[in-house]
């Protein structure tokens, strides 16, 4: 009975001497925080590159057709300021209507003042805005952060999901629209919802929908998929292009893509689809060189920039749309 006894009690203390060896393990792991390849970890140095090391882009502009909308420039610039309003939330009326804090990171915002996932058209109809000419479209993009300072206002620290740091204000925020180099471009319609660039890009296993091109504001020349270093002086720049080939029918599509294609490399839009214009968002940063940053992303996507993206929705009336066709397709530069 004895030796029952003492095997008992040798049993009871190797479980529990395991069970607080495994509990400090853990403990450890924690405090540790993420790891290599866990969901809230990265951005990676191979995300980063030295803009002197990014060779020059060729020219990807096809050659103007006798019918095009751009003629020798074409070109309409929406002045909408660059957020100074501090208009921030987690939401995405694009992707996840309905929904708040749907999009898992934060976004910034210009143009419409109170855009969010509760948005409806005629919300966003009778909504002030940041564009001085009265444009109630909205456009955002995830933020970007400086990583080595910690965020302390309630939109640097709402997002959660491994998004943390000081959100850095964009410098300048550019709202452009283009023309079509072979034709001329027709009017979006009203409440058009579009995107571009590729959210989960990372997990994806394909660059097929990857579409912002980082850069330096002294290099215009260089652009990549990764966070760029920069020369002292110089701003990152992030240029995020839109689809502009829209099918007529939709002012939305499954997947947030299938209504609103891109061109092809000659300008030519997929069969069944018509030009409209081409929305470019540019937006620039002050980042001292060497600072490091990193997008807002889903935890799994670990802050890669091949995941940055972009969204709209179209508010413009008919009547400010039909000023922005008119000046595209008679190949002058406005502002509107």
């Amino acid at each position: 009975m004895g030796n029952e006894r003492r095997l008992l009690t040798l049993v009871v203390c190797l479980v529990l001497g395991g069970g607080l060896l495994l509990a400090a393990a853990l403990g450890a792991s924690r405090a540790a925080g993420p790891r290599p390849g866990h969901g809230a970890a990265g951005p990676a140095a191979s995300d980063y590159v030295d803009i002197k090391d990014v060779p020059p882009s060729p020219d990807p502009a096809p050659a103007a057709g006798a019918a095009a909308s751009t003629g020798s420039a074409g070109s309409v610039v929406v002045e909408c300021g660059r957020n100074e309003e501090g208009h921030y939330n987690e939401d995405n009326l694009v992707v996840s209507p309905g929904l708040r804090a749907g999009a898992h990171h934060t976004h910034a915002y210009v143009g419409n003042l109170s855009a969010d996932a509760m948005s409806t058209d005629a919300s966003l109809s009778a909504a002030a805005t940041s564009c001085t000419g009265g444009d109630r479209s909205t456009y955002y993009w995830p933020v970007l952060r400086r990583t080595d300072r910690p965020g302390s206002r309630p939109h640097e620290t709402s997002a959660g999901h491994g998004n943390a740091g000081e959100i850095l204000p964009e410098a300048s925020v550019r709202v452009e629209f283009r023309g079509n180099p072979v034709s001329e471009v027709v009017p979006m319609p009203r409440f058009l919802r579009g995107m571009t660039g590729d959210a989960v890009a990372f997990t994806a296993g394909t660059g097929a929908d990857v579409r912002a091109r980082w850069g330096c504001s002294g290099s215009p020349d260089r652009s990549t998929t990764r966070y760029p270093r920069c020369p002292a002086g110089d701003r990152v720049t992030r240029t995020l292009a839109f689809p502009s080939c829209w099918n007529g029918l939709d002012t939305a599509g499954a997947g947030h893509r299938s209504h609103l294609l891109f061109p092809g490399a000659g300008g030519v839009c997929p069969r069944g689809t018509f030009p409209v214009p081409e929305l470019r968002l540019t937006l620039a940063y002050e980042v001292p060189a060497g600072a490091p940053i990193a997008l807002d992303s889903f935890p799994e996507q670990r802050h890669s920039p091949t995941t940055d993206h972009a969204m709209f929705v179209n508010a413009m009336t008919d009547g400010q749309m039909a000023g922005v066709v008119d000046c595209l397709n008679t190949g002058r530069d406005c502002r509107a």
